[in-house]
């Protein structure tokens, strides 16, 4: 590890005062040493990798880290502050505080190192050994691991001798994890520390997958088969999930496995004893590129393709949200007109509601304006990370330029990430790498998305787009009501889920380009997605019997939920009894898309369920079909429950008083 922190990397006596000010200090030692090229650069790499979770540690340790196209080799700088420094930790600030710089290109040898020292900084006898250190020498060559740190306990000579023969029977308590976060160099693997020493203690065998940025090593199948829970403590998605199917699964952030590894195995534990067995779905992501060894099965096209798409729209829905709410209220205050009103930058009055409209109605436009670039933007994102971002948006940008609207921005994503894969497959000298990220990669792909945009596929997507929406237009009678009821069943199949996105995305990709057609769509959508949390509201109010206390608890918080539209409200009722709940609020939610359809509602807003009720055409029709929905969604769960009879052990007759209700 000599090549990653020297003695003039070292600060023992930090002065900084605050966590920017601290990693400018030890950042300028690194720009010193030619780690660094570009200061300002790496910092803002530094503050982006922060905003995303807090770097500090509970027992004072602050760990500011990134991968960042301005650092010219693996590095890492330690500073000890006297006053202590705020990195965002729950005890308190922090007195050492490592700042660890990683290449975009890093080798999975300085990872692993970088590894290494992240796991032994969860060891106290390593942090109180380098805050009495005096000699920045020292301290360097102890961060480098050249004194022998302590010998971990052997875990068999830790565990407790058994009391009898009986116990020598029993079998210790088995969990595999996972740990990750979004940078994969330090978190991930002082999570796995601190689990690793918590489970050594209660007599817990415990085997960790670290999902890092240097690749990671599959956990035997044969272990996970053996492991009677799972936790999980990641920031980013967990790998290939389906291999944990079937088992206890803790699911939480990686800070709570750094800070909390007790309590974790212990709700382990408890989920193993009551025997609750969490759905982890047998989709399995693409191996990632740097994953080392041979088990474990490939994801196919269709799942990466979703998650591509889906990390687009993710983005383009807080664009849309706020956007199109202004506009509905634009519309509300100033009439459907107002759409064609001067600029407010040339004519605004003070005291007019018309200024006022125009004013929301224009700045809800120019949201508007980068609903399609953002999807296209983040398509490529979620494909090729942030090099593809300038090529996606560009692409976005001439969809809206040829009239290709919602689709062409899907297909310019899509180009603009598979250009920027094929670029980055290229091999180049070790002195172009360094600009590649920044520069070539996104002018060459920029250049390639806007070729096949303009000259290749852009008008014949135009041409799908101009006869959706003159489809759309047409829709009327039994059509329009059999596209209620697709709408519907997407939205409530997997609530929340992908299907329900694609749903949500179809309906919200029109707004970006109004028709009546398109409005009917959005009125339909929204409507069936309202649908799930409210029946079973409904159903934990008139049928309490049925359902534990847990989801009548849960059914409280569902009438409000399903109102504001947030339909997975209903996904605990689902999971704990999905053959009966799934197909009870399908039912519902394709009866409200077609009475939605069939009434000719309309609805410019893409979000806010009730609240946005008086910008809703045939507002008392549309309340009504959600109300019909919830009511065939409800009589079905409850009587598909019904046949079963009481939910067990797990809802005390006696707790509460209840009205019986007739069948």
């Amino acid at each position: 590890m000599s090549e990653l922190i020297t003695a003039e990397l070292v600060d023992l006596d930090l002065s900084a005062e605050t966590k920017s000010a601290a990693a400018r200090s030890l950042a300028g030692r690194m720009v010193a040493a030619g780690r660094v090229t570009d200061l300002d650069g790496f910092l803002a790499d530094v503050a982006a990798r922060e905003a995303q979770m807090p770097t500090g540690l509970d027992g004072g340790i602050g760990i500011p880290h990134c991968r960042s196209e301005h650092v010219a080799a693996p590095t890492l700088a330690f500073g000890r502050s006297a006053r202590g420094i705020d990195f965002g930790a729950a005890d308190g600030p922090a007195d050492l505080v490592f700042l660890i710089a990683a290449p975009a290109g890093a080798d999975d040898d300085h990872l692993t190192i970088l590894s290494s020292l992240a796991r032994r900084l969860m060891d106290p006898g390593f942090t109180g050994a380098l805050r009495a250190e005096g000699d920045p020498a020292a301290a360097a060559a102890r961060i480098r691991g050249e004194e022998a740190p302590a010998a971990a306990p052997d875990p068999e000579e830790a565990e407790v001798a058994p009391a009898d023969t009986e116990s020598e029977k029993v079998q210790p308590f088995r969990i595999v994890a996972v740990t990750s976060c979004p940078t994969g160099i330090a978190h991930t693997y002082m999570a796995a520390e601190s689990l690793e020493a918590a489970a050594r203690a209660e007599g817990v065998v415990l085997n960790v997958e670290t999902q890092g940025s240097a690749g990671f090593e599959r956990l035997d199948p044969s272990v996970i088969a053996a492991a009677d829970a799972v936790i999980w403590a990641h920031d980013v998605d967990v790998r290939e999930k389906g291999r944990f199917g079937g088992k206890p699964v803790v699911d939480t952030g990686v800070k709570a496995g750094i800070n909390r590894p007790a309590e974790l195995i212990a709700e382990a534990r408890r989920k193993a004893e009551r025997g609750e067995i969490s759905r982890v779905s047998d989709e399995r992501r693409e191996p990632d590129p740097r994953t080392r060894g041979s088990a474990g099965a490939s994801g196919h096209f269709g799942v990466r393709l979703r998650t591509y798409l889906m990390s687009g729209v993710s983005y383009m829905v807080p664009f849309v949200a706020a956007g199109g709410l202004l506009i509905a209220l634009s519309f509300a205050i100033g009439g459907y007109e107002i759409a064609s009103a001067k600029s407010v930058a040339d004519h605004f009055v003070w005291g007019e509601a018309a200024s006022w409209a125009a004013l929301l109605n224009q700045i809800g436009s120019a949201a508007f304006g980068f609903l399609v670039p953002v999807l296209a933007g983040y398509i490529a994102y979620g494909m090729a990370d942030r090099p593809a971002l300038v090529p996606g948006f560009v692409g976005g940008a001439i969809a809206l330029t040829i009239d290709a609207g919602f689709l062409g921005g899907l297909v310019a994503g899509l180009l603009a990430g598979a250009a920027v894969m094929a670029i980055q497959r290229l091999k180049v000298h070790p002195t172009l790498r360094g600009i590649m990220p920044v520069l070539v990669i996104p002018l060459l792909a920029s250049i390639a998305v806007g070729f096949l945009m303009f000259i290749v596929v852009g008008k014949p997507i135009a041409s799908l787009q101009n006869a959706l929406t003159d489809w759309l237009n047409g829709l009327s009678g039994s059509n329009a009501v059999i596209l209620g009821v697709v709408l519907g069943l997407m939205m409530c199949f997997d609530m929340g889920g992908p299907l329900n996105k694609v749903a949500y995305a179809f309906a919200v990709g029109g707004l970006a380009d109004p028709t009546p057609g398109s409005l009917k769509v959005m009125a339909a959508v929204m409507a069936a997605g309202m649908v799930p949390p409210l029946a079973m509201a409904l159903a934990t109010t008139v049928r309490r019997r049925l359902f534990t206390r847990t989801e009548r608890e849960n059914g409280r918080a569902a009438w409000v939920l399903g109102a504001s539209f947030i339909t997975e409200g209903a996904i605990p009722f689902a999971a704990a009894d999905p053959l009966r709940v799934i197909p009870s609020v399908m039912a519902g939610g394709a009866v409200t898309g077609a009475l939605s359809m069939a009434f000719g509602c309309t609805l410019r807003a893409p979000h806010g369920g009730v609240f946005v009720v008086p910008l809703i055409g045939e507002p008392f029709l549309y309340l009504l079909a959600i109300a019909t929905g919830t009511v065939v969604s409800t009589a079905l769960v409850v009587a598909l429950k019904g046949m079963r009879g009481k939910p067990d052990k797990a809802a005390p007759a006696d707790d509460e008083a209840e009205v019986p209700v007739a069948a």
